[in-house]
């Protein structure tokens, strides 16, 4: 195998590349309709149009392929928490904030399948350990206190209200629940000294 999932572009051959987009894919469109749970792997695997053979070459398991198709998905939402200038207004989340829940909102169901009731699942991990780790280190870097007690505050409101969000616990569009969001999770930079 040349590269493993995290390795930079320039390390991974193209034709790896390529099996494991096909797999990325395959597994979003078998977990459009179903849980990420009841995906076969024979299923994704035909879906691939490849062997599994080929798919254990890539990935050791059906959730460590699905940690590697939700690694886009947490880059948007770590970025779009973190797309502000200046002094963040709380009457205005960012535009790339209502941007990304409205794109998780189209595709509710297959979040639904990679991040389940409480945040866990890949996804939910994910998030939390790439939200956790950003929110830290801007914390450290504009000097504020208690950083990493913050960052796990907001890594794990962000993570859990998400969840609620897209398994229909919190019925809000996607405008009004980022208003939301971003107004608590403000709050709780401004509350952690």
């Amino acid at each position: 195998m040349t590269g493993e999932p995290g390795d930079p572009p320039a390390a991974v051959d193209p034709r790896t590349r390529r099996t494991r987009a096909r797999l990325r894919a395959a597994l979003l469109a078998e977990c459009e309709l179903r849980p990420l749970d009841e995906v076969s792997l024979s299923a994704l695997a035909r879906r691939a149009g490849v062997g599994r053979a080929t798919f254990y070459l890539h990935y050791d398991g059906l959730r460590a392929l699905a940690v590697d198709a939700c690694a886009d998905v947490v880059r948007d939402g770590v970025d779009a928490l973190h797309a502000w200038t200046g002094s963040p207004s709380p009457d205005m989340p960012p535009a790339p904030l209502v941007d990304f829940l409205t794109a998780v909102h189209r595709r509710a169901g297959l979040y639904r399948a990679l991040l389940p009731d409480g945040g866990g699942g890949p996804l939910g991990t994910l998030l939390h350990r790439e939200l956790r780790e950003r929110s830290y280190a801007e914390r450290v870097r504009a000097g504020a206190p208690r950083p990493e007690l913050a960052a796990s505050a907001v890594a794990a409101a962000f993570t859990g209200l998400l969840a609620d969000w897209i398994h229909g616990q919190v019925p809000l569009a996607p405008e009004d629940f980022a208003e939301q969001v971003w107004r608590l999770l403000l709050a709780v930079h401004r509350t952690v000294r």
